[in-house]
């Protein structure tokens, strides 16, 4: 009798435990989605049902630590302005993000933050594209290039980032968050007239299959 009331009690526990975990890791999912239906415009171009799900398809089984999986209808965008720099660092004050490191043309979101090819160089007119990598909020490291953006919808209008490329500081303040789904490519699209940042990653963070992309888009602070 004593045992079984040891087996019973030890399954209710298993139970309990696993009932949290799942809660643990659902939680920021389902809240995110319940921010974003609130706060975020639609996307910007709905897709044919039968191309969603081939693209998402194919997304689930991209490595999202590759930048050049992130948009796979943009691929073949290779050509971008030649810089003597191939690296830069930019600064998040509310995200806790300080000097993080942005290569660009890079390739690997472990190691870095990564501008993506043929957007344009910090300060130069145009839209300065940056990708970080999202993993469940709760882990969120601004120093783990893995876990970089995950606090990334947390961001509000008015925010500053601070870019320091090439021994000058650009300081940019946040105007709107939106997403986008991974065949939108107007995000990567250059027609600003004066110089803008887009900082873009898999949304919500967390999720295995990385349906979506956020975007935080800000506009550069005149000296």
């Amino acid at each position: 009798m004593q045992k079984k009331l040891i087996l019973r009690f030890a399954s209710l526990v298993s139970g309990i435990l696993g009932l949290g975990i799942l809660a643990y890791v659902l939680f920021p999912i389902v809240a995110y989605e319940f921010k974003a239906s609130r706060d975020y415009p639609k996307l910007l171009s709905p897709v044919v049902e039968n191309q969603s799900q081939t693209l998402e398809d194919s997304l689930a089984s991209s490595d999202f630590t590759k930048a050049s999986n992130w948009f796979p209808e943009a691929k073949s965008r290779e050509e971008f302005e030649i810089s003597k720099v191939t690296f830069y660092t930019i600064s998040i004050p509310r995200l806790r993000i300080e000097n993080a490191t942005v290569a660009i043309g890079g390739e690997d979101l472990s190691q870095s933050l990564i501008q993506y090819p043929g957007t344009a160089l910090p300060g130069r007119s145009g839209n300065t594209v940056i990708f970080g990598h999202s993993i469940l909020p709760q882990f969120y490291d601004p120093k783990d290039y893995l876990a970089i953006f995950s606090t990334l919808p947390s961001l509000k209008k008015g925010d500053e980032i601070t870019i320091n490329y090439d021994g000058i500081t650009y300081r940019f303040r946040v105007e709107s968050l939106f997403e986008v789904t991974p065949n939108d490519l107007e995000v990567l699209e250059q027609g600003f007239s004066e110089p803008y940042v887009s900082l873009v990653t898999c949304v919500p963070p967390g999720h295995p299959l990385k349906p979506r992309r956020l975007i935080v888009r800000a506009k550069i602070v005149p000296y």
